[in-house]
């Protein structure tokens, strides 16, 4: 777990270590804003599509040599960006770290489901969600710092060359990282594109793609919404989304403890908690709290959308066919960063057009949608591995 959630922690610190230096390379290379942000989207994008086909070669050759791998590229591409002359040669190197970048998942959960434990499983998946969210949490202001006081292009390559030990590290210790168990072929399998289009690997990335969309919805428009529909100061809407991002990121190892002791109940526990957080984002758009708690109904909010991920995540595993992980979770994984690209622009539209009242009833709306998306693909893939194997 230490390995393989250094990584991870990487994988997302790298993701969002670009922003901060958005003024810098404003001042430096005279590149608008539009082309700053091209770079997150670059990287971003370029993850996301490749996820789903690296997941075929994980599943295919083994996870242990791309995750060393993509984990290298990743690392010495943001490195090298310390030496960019352009904004151009930025676009280029954050191609080649969303390349890497796109490993981490169908590497990660092939591993963790070959060397973890069955009783532990959901909170190994918890410890992974974890290590990445404090990545993302830990990276704005640590190259905000570094950059202040020794200038970007020292920063980038500071932060940059800390994979390379990581990577040792995994080549030293890679007898632990056990790949997934692989079944004996019999030539009735289905194949790899019939896995990821059958009705339960569909239903989950849809999932995890709403879910995708109402979080993100939260984080972007979650201050201004407070703002237009009871006035509150931008300093108390702020500690709202600071509540829930730290329940969210606390609640993803509460869902660890919840998914190692209900194993049959995954989907009931899946249901409440996300009922829960809905009630939350409803009572911060249609009721008139008082200000001191708001930050506690955001708190308890993104605790239980957080405690909801790892069930979720073990929940797809179960569904996944033995040897398919890798491909599985590339593929539904890759909804997540589709579905934080696609809410902000139509929630933006409904407060530019005079109905903030909207947004988080929409949010919540979506999370509701989730759950229809979560039971249909449980019972589906609990049908399927109910149903008896065909006679010879």
């Amino acid at each position: 777990m230490a390995l393989i959630g250094t990584g991870h922690f990487l994988s997302h610190f790298y993701m969002l270590c670009l922003p901060p230096l958005f003024l810098f390379w404003r001042e430096e290379f005279g590149a608008s804003f539009a082309e700053l942000g091209l770079a997150v989207a670059l990287m971003s994008g370029t993850t996301a599509l490749l996820q789903t086909p690296v997941g075929f070669w994980v599943d295919r050759h083994g996870a242990r040599p791309f995750l060393v791998g993509g984990t290298l590229l990743m690392a010495l591409a943001v490195s090298a960006m310390a030496a960019a002359p352009g904004i151009w040669a930025i676009w280029a190197l954050a191609v080649l770290s969303g390349v890497g970048n796109s490993v981490i998942h169908p590497a990660d959960y092939a591993i963790l489901a070959g060397s973890i434990d069955k009783s532990r499983m959901g909170r190994a998946f918890a410890l992974h969600t974890f290590t990445g969210n404090l990545g993302f949490a830990l990276a704005p202001p640590v190259i905000a710092l570094l950059a202040a006081a020794m200038g970007w292009r020292p920063a980038l390559l500071l932060v940059g060359l800390l994979g390379v030990p990581v990577v040792a590290a995994i080549l030293v210790q890679s007898r632990i990282l056990r790949d997934q168990a692989k079944p004996k072929k019999t030539g009735d399998e289905p194949t790899g594109r019939e896995i990821l289009l059958s009705r339960p690997i569909l239903m989950f990335f849809a999932f995890f793609l709403l879910s995708s969309m109402a979080g993100s919805g939260i984080q972007a428009f979650v201050i201004t919404v407070l703002g237009k529909l009871w006035g509150t100061p931008v300093a108390v809407a702020s500690t709202v989304l600071t509540g829930y991002m730290v329940g969210a990121t606390g609640g993803t190892l509460v869902g660890g403890w919840i998914a190692d002791g209900t194993k049959k109940s995954l989907i009931g526990f899946v249901v409440v908690l996300t009922l829960f957080a809905m009630a939350m984002i409803l009572a911060l758009g249609l009721l008139p709290l008082p200000e001191l708690v708001l930050p506690l109904v955001g708190l308890l909010g993104g605790l239980a959308m957080g405690a909801s991920r790892t069930p979720r995540d073990v929940m797809l595993k179960d569904a996944s066919p033995p040897g398919q992980i890798g491909k599985v979770f590339g593929f539904v994984s890759s909804g997540l960063p589709l579905g934080g690209a696609i809410t902000p622009v139509p929630l933006g539209f409904l407060i530019d057009m005079g109905y903030p009242q909207l947004v988080l009833p929409v949010v919540a709306g979506l999370l509701g949608l989730s759950l229809l998306c979560a039971g249909s693909a449980q019972a589906e893939a609990r049908s399927r591995r109910a149903a008896p194997a065909p006679a010879e």
